[in-house]
């Protein structure tokens, strides 16, 4: 995986590389499909979700530059494969996700290996996480059709967010807050399930 779908198509950040080959994606899928975890593609976890292939979490991963220092909010928990590479390269990882029994399961896995450093809290993402705001980094694992306003007001200043936005045609987009709004630093055509919730903007 790390050679031929990774370094093959250019993810070069040896910590991203690094985390990517320490985490086990098959502990974080449905056992009917763990002889499939390692290939190139997203995967069923239950309630009409999936995890994502391992090029796009390399991608994304690596597009947000993690420091060992930071704090990062995740939205759309799913399996708890993307929070798991996520703690391997920051300080503190919070993670929320809508559907209870895939959070609490995430939960439940993480703990079991030994992440200490990822907090997992049921529930509407577009909301973010506002008592531990602001995050240095901010990756979103499903797609709203718009950027959601409170994540923005929850990204410091400087800081970074990886999200698929879109209806049906989505596009990766890179955000940096900057002091009088944000910039789009790249795209890349992405499928991402819905994000859902309400949006309270």
């Amino acid at each position: 995986m790390i050679d031929q779908q990774l370094r093959a198509r250019d993810i070069r950040s040896p910590r991203v590389l690094d985390a990517m080959a320490r985490v086990r994606r098959d502990l974080f899928v449905p056992v009917a499909v763990r002889g499939e975890a390692y290939g190139d593609f997203p995967l069923p976890i239950g309630y009409n979700q999936t995890i994502s292939q391992p090029y796009i979490v390399a991608f994304m991963t690596e597009a947000l530059e993690i420091e060992p220092s930071h704090r990062v909010l995740e939205i759309g928990t799913g399996s708890g494969y993307q929070a798991a590479v996520l703690a391997e390269l920051a300080d503190a990882v919070y993670t929320i996700e809508i559907v209870a029994p895939l959070a609490e399961r995430a939960g439940e896995t993480l703990a079991s290996l030994g992440y200490r450093n990822v907090t997992v809290r049921t529930g509407n993402g577009y909301q973010g996480w506002p008592e531990q705001a602001p995050f240095d980094r901010i990756m979103v694992t499903a797609a709203p059709e718009e950027v959601p306003r409170a994540l923005v007001e929850q990204l410091k200043v400087g800081g970074l967010m990886a999200i698929p936005v879109g209806k049906g045609d989505q596009e990766l987009r890179i955000l940096r807050r900057t002091a009088s709004g944000v910039e789009t630093v790249k795209t890349l055509p992405v499928r991402f399930v819905p994000m859902t919730g309400k949006t309270y903007d």
